[in-house]
């Protein structure tokens, strides 16, 4: 069976982020795979500064990944009940770019650590709304939820949690399968 090459978008820019670590995570639960993490650190979309600039490198760079890829695992935080201004700001670049969207037909996963109970249930919901125009085929399940997610990893960066851990590899199962079902 060939690696499948695997894009993580990480909703946090912080480098000790909880969603960096469940990407971490999950990439050591997924198996063998080609691993790449997306860098968000775009500027601000201003229509102006596309029309005199174009498009930015660094948004063409993260929409041919989008494009290389055989599937995409997003991790997000929760900011103020909603996804983070940094990951809606990559979306709205990465819709701009010439060539179609490179999210039609790509199979895409979601998961989220936050501090709070929910897990970030509704960072996942406004993702889910924002990802829907660009067709991609989103998992509706099974959902990763990370609450209280500062305490969930232990000092080697595994989650604690064996009910964690079994939802991060029914989600992983999920979109291994939706990998292998478009290779036919």
């Amino acid at each position: 069976m060939a690696e499948h090459n695997i894009l993580g978008i990480c909703g946090a820019l912080r480098s000790g982020s909880t969603n960096r670590a469940l990407l971490a995570e999950a990439m050591r639960h997924y198996g063998p795979a080609h691993y790449v993490e997306a860098d968000l650190r775009l500027p601000l979309y201003d229509g102006d500064l596309e029309a005199e600039s174009g498009i930015p490198a660094t948004v063409q760079t993260l929409a041919d990944q989008i494009r290389a890829a055989d599937a995409v695992l997003i991790s997000t935080p929760e900011y103020n009940s909603a996804l983070p201004g940094v990951l809606k700001n990559a979306l709205d670049w990465v819709s701009r770019v010439p060539g179609g969207s490179p999210w039609a037909g790509k199979p895409v996963a979601i998961m989220s650590a936050a501090a709070g109970r929910a897990g970030g249930a509704r960072s996942q919901f406004s993702l889910r709304l924002c990802l829907a125009p660009f067709r991609p085929r989103l998992l509706q399940g099974p959902e990763m939820l990370l609450a209280a997610s500062g305490s969930a990893f232990d000092a080697a960066g595994h989650l604690k949690d064996p009910q964690s851990e079994k939802a991060l590899t029914a989600l992983l199962d999920a979109l291994r399968a939706e990998v292998a079902l478009l290779a036919k």
